[in-house]
């Protein structure tokens, strides 16, 4: 199964970043827009996971949040990674310490306990959209900023469930 660890948010969160993607829809000719249930910050990224070694990567999250207490993050500021056929924008995401031991904890125990896991460092983003072209200059857009509150962190599985990519949940651990 395809699996990544991340930071889910509150309907209230969800609604401002539906928002968000809303006003790059209202401003473009061309997007496929991030759903709004599938808004999440991602902290490690695994890909196929065999079912047997499920049972591993719940050891290596509850080891992984020992000592890191609830925090919050502030999010906001379009930012966008230019790409041929479309850029993919994205809203960027506060450099909070515990944020960053949280997403260095996940890595090094997924490595210490043989997961393969992309070595690229930590850039926290919330990407909005993928193969967009804005018909404005990005800079003339007001976007919302947000503030998250982070108490659990979630093991997430994605799939296609009848063509729509869908995460599930199925594993969380709340913050210490």
């Amino acid at each position: 199964m395809r699996l990544f660890i991340a930071i889910n948010f509150t309907d209230e969160n969800l609604d401002i970043l539906t928002h968000a993607a809303d006003i790059l829809r209202e401003n473009s000719s061309k997007g496929n827009f991030t759903r709004t249930k599938n808004f999440h910050l991602t902290l490690a990224f695994l890909g196929e996971v065999p079912e047997t070694k499920v049972s591993g990567v719940r050891r290596v999250i509850n080891e992984a949040v020992k000592g890191i207490a609830p925090f919050d993050f502030s999010i906001g500021g379009l930012g966008r990674f230019k790409r041929t056929g479309g850029d993919i924008y994205w809203l960027g995401v506060e450099r909070k310490r515990e944020l960053f031991a949280l997403a260095d904890n996940l890595k090094r125990g997924l490595k210490d306990n043989g997961y393969t896991i992309d070595d690229k460092p930590f850039k926290p983003h919330l990407t909005l959209g993928r193969e967009m072209i804005l018909d404005c200059d990005p800079k003339a857009l007001t976007m919302p900023e947000l503030n998250c509150h982070v108490s659990r962190i979630s093991l997430m599985k994605s799939e296609r469930i009848r063509g729509i990519l869908t995460y599930t949940e199925i594993f969380g651990k709340e913050l210490n």
